[in-house]
């Protein structure tokens, strides 16, 4: 005769596995729908918890309404960063765009190089050897090297496209930002109960103001200070009309996160643009210089103001969260990738030093949350 517990826990185990079935497939089919936003939606957050101070404070200038607040938010970031970024996506796509079909016709010119070139340690003789010959036969160098020039061009039109996109999107999280900070109080409440609810009371608060804290230094300190230094740099490389300004500034965000001084972009772009005047004493070249210069050490001024709020993390783990989050996520990982790495590295270190401490308290249970 069957054991009417057995089957009564058999009933159960079933029930239960049922249960775990539709959970999972309900959190797998709610993540496939998620996916494509959750780029945005996690640079808009990171905007949103790293800028949320000064949007305070904006909002008690607006007598404590909130909409309106996020409304001057919104249309304040997309004039003063979304159309200087714009304008150096659409130089980046049109010169792409021309230098391709250029190459598709077979009506590619290079200009000549200057001769100062060649007095440039090492390379200096090859390099203008090798450009003159490019500039003296341009078509010849095409049909030369077709193959290779063609796929270049193919990863560079590519690139473009991806790069139009994540501007596009970047400028989505702006949007995305303002709502978010208009309801920042429940949604901030929404996300300590997650942490008091996987940590436990005393340690949820905790880790989510390290987090907080590690948001505002790195997106602040890091990836703050590095973008408006490129926007600056790429204006004026705009304005110089420095070949692919685009392509520049971009390398200039990049090396500018992982803390490579802007001196080794800016410099080059100041050498150039004087060899490429011909006469080094003209009064647009020495505007240019001193504003190339001005950009280059913004960065000295304002790192000291941001870096010295919230949490620092290593070097190593910022350079890793760029380099990751842009090869990953493609421009949006530039700025989402730091901070995500970041917080990981501080609230995991955090972890163990708690776990470390409860090891020299032997009163302490490490399997249960704090009370």
């Amino acid at each position: 005769m069957p054991d009417p517990d057995a089957a009564e826990e058999t009933a159960s185990l079933v029930e239960k596995l049922i249960r775990f079935t539709i959970v999972i497939a309900v959190l797998v089919i709610s993540i496939q729908i998620i996916s494509p936003f959750t780029g945005v939606a996690g640079l808009a957050l990171i905007l949103a918890v790293a800028i949320y101070p000064l949007y305070q404070k904006l909002a008690a200038r607006c007598g404590g309404r909130q909409g309106l607040a996020a409304t001057i938010f919104v249309i304040s970031g997309l004039i003063l960063i979304g159309a200087p970024t714009m304008m150096l996506g659409s130089s980046l796509a049109t010169q792409a765009s021309t230098i391709y079909q250029n190459l598709e016709n077979g009506t590619l010119e290079i200009a000549q190089p200057n001769a100062s070139i060649q007095e440039l340690p090492i390379v200096g003789e090859r390099l203008y050897a090798g450009w003159s010959r490019a500039a003296d036969d341009a078509k010849g160098f095409v049909e030369q090297n077709r193959k290779q020039v063609l796929e270049l061009a193919h990863w560079g039109l590519d690139a473009t496209a991806k790069s139009a996109a994540s501007l596009l999107a970047f400028l989505a999280s702006i949007i995305i930002t303002g709502i978010m900070m208009a309801y920042a109080e429940p949604g901030s409440n929404a996300i300590g109960r997650i942490f008091r609810r996987v940590c436990g009371e005393h340690r949820g608060i905790k880790l989510q103001n390290l987090a907080t804290a590690t948001i505002r230094s790195v997106a602040s300190g890091v990836v703050g200070v590095s973008f408006i230094q490129a926007l600056l740099l790429g204006f004026g490389f705009i304005l110089a009309d420095i070949p692919a300004p685009g392509v520049i500034a971009l390398a200039a965000l990049v090396l500018g996160i992982v803390q490579v001084p802007a001196i080794v972009v800016s410099g080059p772009v100041i050498a150039y643009m004087w060899w490429a005047s011909g006469d080094g004493n003209t009064a647009v070249t020495i505007v240019l210089t001193v504003y190339f210069v001005i950009a280059t050490l913004t960065d000295n001024i304002l790192k000291p103001i941001f870096l010295g709020r919230g949490v620092e993390a290593p070097m190593p783990v910022i350079l890793l969260g760029a380099i990751g989050g842009l090869m990953s996520f493609g421009l949006i990982g530039v700025f989402t990738g730091p901070v995500v790495l970041a917080i990981t590295y501080v609230v995991f270190m955090e972890w163990i030093n708690n776990a470390s401490d409860q090891a020299n308290d032997p009163t302490a249970n490490p399997l249960l949350p704090d009370k």
